[in-house]
């Protein structure tokens, strides 16, 4: 009987190239520059409305830079009936967030940032406060779904909202930590202060409106998150030219020998972002029928990683 022969580059390159998810926009630059533009105009949108028809409406502090901004603009009123545009503080409260987006983020992804600070900011104090519902419950709720959701528009394009979302990417693009859930723990200081200013309802309903954006944030964006992959098959080198070719992560190998039937088998080791795994392990298995595919999620990464730049 006749051995299978492995799959090489030249063999599976033409089908696997076709399922790169970056394909298309890398060939049409200017194109991907218009959907980038379009999709934080989309989510500066979003967040203003967000704000202006379910933070304001609750009383909420939605946390991070916003919530600040929130907490001095009431406080100013409540206390000096001075009324402060949203603007006027949540500009240059970015500042130094912006300084650390142009350092390690890139000068494309800091401009597109700006672009949604400056535009749902301004959004903020020009579009009218619209009440939906008063049950601050289904206000907690659903605006923290659509306010993820719209910074999850923000993050595809190759932005972010500003404030904690540039501190959140820097450890994510330079230490491998998903620090989402410790931006929210930061966030409960912000909350505990407004508790005790505006009451500890308006401050425990702001925690249930910013764990919907966390999770929501969890569930639509995982770009800066990664899983293991633990392949055991017979085309070692098919299977890791998938891979390579696929995301541009490398693998180890390591030789072994089966204890059930004894025989020797090839186990490859490799690292890719969320977002990858599904399709990677797809083409895994259109080259390698058995192969036995182990996918754990990774909690950290310390070294060197790979990540398609930002669009």
């Amino acid at each position: 009987m006749t051995k299978k022969k492995e799959k090489t580059i030249p063999d599976i390159i033409d089908g696997i190239q076709e399922g790169r998810p970056y394909h298309f926009w890398d060939k049409h630059p200017k194109l991907n520059d218009l959907k980038a533009f379009l999709l934080c105009t989309a989510g500066a949108f979003m967040i203003a409305f967000v704000i202006n028809s379910f933070v304001s409406t609750a009383g909420l502090f939605p946390g991070g830079f916003a919530g600040l901004t929130l907490l001095i603009t009431r406080s100013a009123e409540k206390f000096m009936g001075v009324n402060i545009p949203y603007s006027l503080i949540y500009i240059p409260l970015n500042a130094v967030p912006i300084m650390i987006g142009i350092r390690h983020l890139g000068k494309r992804f800091t401009a597109l940032s700006v672009y949604v600070i400056v535009l749902s900011s301004f959004l903020v104090d020009l579009l009218p406060q619209y009440a939906m519902t008063y049950d601050v419950l289904l206000l907690s709720v659903f605006g923290g779904i659509i306010d993820g959701a719209a910074v999850s528009l923000c993050l595809y394009s190759g932005a972010c909202g500003g404030g904690t979302d540039f501190i959140s990417l820097y450890f994510a693009e330079k230490r491998g930590v998903d620090t989402w859930n410790y931006i929210l723990m930061a966030n409960v200081v912000i909350l505990s202060i407004a508790g005790l200013m505006f009451g500890w309802q308006k401050a425990l309903y702001s925690i249930v409106y910013q764990f919907c954006v966390t999770q929501t944030l969890h569930t639509l964006f995982n770009r800066y998150s990664a899983h293991t992959l633990i392949i055991v098959t017979n085309m070692p080198e098919a299977v890791y030219n998938c891979i390579y070719t696929l995301t541009h992560h490398a693998a180890t190998l390591y030789k072994g020998t089966g204890l059930y039937d004894n025989e020797k088998r090839s186990t490859i080791y490799s690292v890719v972002s969320s977002e990858e795994v599904d399709y990677v392990v797809k083409r895994i298995k259109e080259i390698d029928e058995h192969a036995f595919v182990n996918v754990l999620k990774t909690e950290q990464l310390l070294g060197s990683f790979y990540r398609h730049p930002n669009r």
